[in-house]
């Protein structure tokens, strides 16, 4: 199939009525399918023939939270974007409810198209900024995704030191947090410090790809250190099929994680 560029229509999924949010488009080549807001600003990408896999090295890295906690009951999400870690997780951790959050509901709207799955009883995506359910939530998650990016970056909300302490509050003792940052941004050592202060410095930051991506964990009340994330780097949970392909990236995370206070 040649490469096109599909234009969504906003009447065609949205109401007019919300100009706030940008229109998303899809990229589409042979073999995939992806979601931008401007041809340079890739949002997310999928793989036509295995639309539940992570292409994206970022979204691998950030799954790194199996390796402090393997079955998560409750997992949030902020942001949707393609779906991709969405999809995922709803496969392979099929005992796991999940809530996605996304303000743009034209990003919402492409949902079939990336064949994000119905809302049902374990899965459901949510219209709504992340900051204000964070701040609303109560303390019932195991794991909280933080990628909330639009056509002009991160959203400065979902980087406040409000919305980092609200995001301990909402989790489950031994909760786990993971955020995407961009290392290269100018306020990247602020929101650091910010989580670093949330979180009482229980952080590890793991550099995801040579694009600036870096995924930020954070527990409370779990040590996120090195010697625990090495601990679950074994052949046994490795063997499982849907782990396989993250094995390299966990290995990165176990080995080459630098915690911003050592």
């Amino acid at each position: 199939m040649p490469t096109r560029l599909i234009q969504i229509p906003m009447s065609e999924h949205c109401d007019s009525a919300r100009p706030q949010h940008a229109v998303p488009f899809i990229y589409e080549e042979k073999n995939s399918k992806s979601l931008h807001f401007s041809i340079d600003q890739l949002q997310s990408r999928m793989c036509t023939s295995r639309p539940d896999e992570l292409e994206l090295d970022y979204t691998k890295t950030m799954m790194g939270f199996l390796l402090l906690n393997r079955r998560p009951k409750h997992i949030a999400m902020i942001g949707l974007g393609g779906g991709s870690l969405a999809k995922f997780c709803y496969r392979h951790l099929p005992e796991t409810k999940i809530t996605v959050v996304e303000i743009n509901p034209h990003v919402i709207a492409l949902r079939k198209d990336f064949l994000v799955p119905d809302d049902n009883e374990r899965f459901k995506v949510i219209e709504a900024d992340g900051a204000d359910f964070v701040r609303d939530a109560d303390a019932e998650f195991d794991v909280l995704l933080v990628d909330g990016y639009d056509q002009q970056g991160q959203a400065p909300q979902l980087g406040s030191q409000r919305f980092y302490e609200n995001c301990n509050r909402v989790l489950m003792d031994q909760g786990v947090m993971a955020v995407n940052l961009h290392a290269y941004h100018l306020t990247y050592e602020l929101f650091v410090d910010r989580i670093n202060r949330s979180f009482d410095s229980n952080t590890a930051e793991v550099a995801a790809n040579k694009d600036g991506n870096t995924i930020v964990f954070a527990g409370k009340n779990i040590p996120i250190s090195a010697q625990g994330m090495r601990k679950n780097i074994d052949a046994e949970y490795f063997a499982l099929d849907h782990l396989k392909s993250l094995k390299a990236v966990f290995q990165k995370i176990a080995w080459d994680w630098q915690n911003p206070k050592s």
